[in-house]
């Protein structure tokens, strides 16, 4: 029950919220967009998702499921009972009551925030902005977004935030491929512009999911928790890989010491090395961070470090690669390499910011020839051409390959097969549980 004061405006809203009259919109109908809509939808609002992209609006009016933690038939369901539609004519967001902003945040190529995509949205929203609706930004992003580009946006419609529109922030937690945790059950936290914006964004949030949106006191507040999130997992990354790189001069095998290490019930969280960082969120977010920061001629060395260490890994693999190689007397130059998955993590279909690309791109300098399998992925782009992996391990792939690279450990391969192969094995995700004793296998 909330103890702020509200205005006609809120009120209204509210009593919208409590009784699900609410029409509902999402911008951004991708990994983090989508799911929120069903939920949204499965909740018993009405819900209207905006995309400039015409297949995924095209698929979701035929209720076709494109993202892996999503039902197909919850999906196709919502869509039947026109709990759920897509379109990209903003000129809908007229009779939006409330509408989460979940669009991409990417870098440049100088490692600073590209908000075109949040600066478009909030542009197309103004065009339509009315009393008693509430806008929330989703998109990961640096702490001063929502008040320094949205807020005035919405503003030059002549509507005052806080009395005729509200504004929020509430950063999205969405891991993709993970079975315990979704939109539904994680958390919220929620920061307002002012008290009646955290109201009514916590009210609606709390009809949808499972907990209570937590509140904080600002937009900013929440924006710089939401760097905190993924810059401290970036940071632990790094040290993994440091151990990792470490660990293998001394002989030493360091998935064996960070195991040893994670038997203390306390003071110890345990993070593992990789050829790299892959997703949207963890290679790129503490990189907005490091670009705010220079406002306040403040230089954050721990988190460019960090990112040093994991963006060098690919070159590492490439290094570890050559050593193995060599063993057998060959070169990385005319050597056929097979890559054992693209996707950035094991067992889905996202390949965004994938580690695999920089480690293919130095593939593709060194003179080597790959080839790609991956059960999950069924396309990508590189170098202007679609390439389509193969969808499982063969033994002919394995016999046919100087050297194996087992770049993400998706559950489907079968690894009994990998390593009957006479080829050597560069595993960079420590994907057996047991002690492989074989000459040609060989762990980050």
């Amino acid at each position: 029950m909330t103890t702020t004061t509200l205005n006609e405006n809120a009120t209204n809203l509210l009593n919208k919220i409590n009784t699900k009259e609410a029409l509902v919109g999402v911008v951004g109908l991708g990994y983090v967009g989508l799911p929120l809509a069903v939920e949204k939808a499965k909740a018993g609002y009405t819900v209207i998702g905006f995309d400039i992209q015409s297949t995924r609006v095209d698929a979701v009016n035929a209720g076709e499921n494109y993202i892996g933690d999503i039902l197909d038939s919850e999906l196709a369901e919502l869509v039947k009972e026109g709990k759920l539609r897509a379109t990209a004519d903003y000129a809908e967001m007229a009779n939006v009551d409330a509408v989460a902003i979940c669009v991409p945040t990417p870098l440049d190529i100088y490692k600073q925030p590209n908000t075109n995509y949040v600066e478009s949205s909030s542009t197309e929203i103004a065009k339509y902005l009315h009393p008693g609706m509430l806008i929330v930004l989703e998109s990961t992003t640096y702490p001063g977004t929502t008040e320094e580009l949205i807020k005035p946006t919405l503003e030059s419609s002549g509507f005052k935030v806080g009395e005729d529109f509200f504004l929020a922030y509430s950063p999205e937690r969405v891991d993709p491929g993970n079975k315990q945790f979704n939109t539904k059950n994680t958390p919220k936290v929620v920061g307002g512009i002012s008290e009646q914006c955290t109201e009514v964004a916590a009210a609606l949030y709390g009809s949808v999911l499972d907990n209570d949106a937590y509140r904080v006191s600002s937009p900013a507040v929440a924006e710089m928790e939401k760097i905190l999130e993924n810059t401290f997992r970036n940071i632990n990354i790094a040290l993994a890989n440091e151990m990792a790189i470490l660990c293998n001069k001394m002989n030493l095998d360091v998935w064996e010491v960070i195991d040893a290490a994670a038997t203390k019930p306390y003071g110890f969280m345990p993070f593992y090395p990789g050829p790299g960082l892959g997703g949207h969120c963890i290679p790129i977010d503490p990189w907005y961070l490091t670009w705010k920061a220079r406002e306040y001629s403040y230089h954050t060395r721990l988190i460019e470090t960090a990112g040093e260490i994991n963006n060098d890994m690919p070159d590492y693999v490439i290094k570890r690669m050559m050593e193995i190689l060599n063993n057998d007397k060959k070169s990385l130059n005319g050597s056929k390499v097979l890559v054992l998955g693209i996707a950035y993590k094991p067992n889905i279909d996202d390949y965004r910011e994938s580690p695999i690309f920089p480690i293919i791109d130095k593939l593709e300098l060194a003179g080597a020839e790959w080839t790609s399998v991956d059960p999950h992925v069924e396309s990508f782009e590189y170098l202007n051409e679609t390439i389509y992996p193969q969808d499982q391990v063969t033994q002919e792939l394995l016999n046919s390959a100087d050297i194996i690279l087992i770049g993400t450990n998706h559950a489907s391969f079968d690894y009994e097969l990998i390593l009957e192969s006479e080829t050597p094995v560069f595993d960079t995700r420590n994907s057996y549980s047991k002690k492989v004793e074989n000459s040609k296998y060989y762990k980050l």
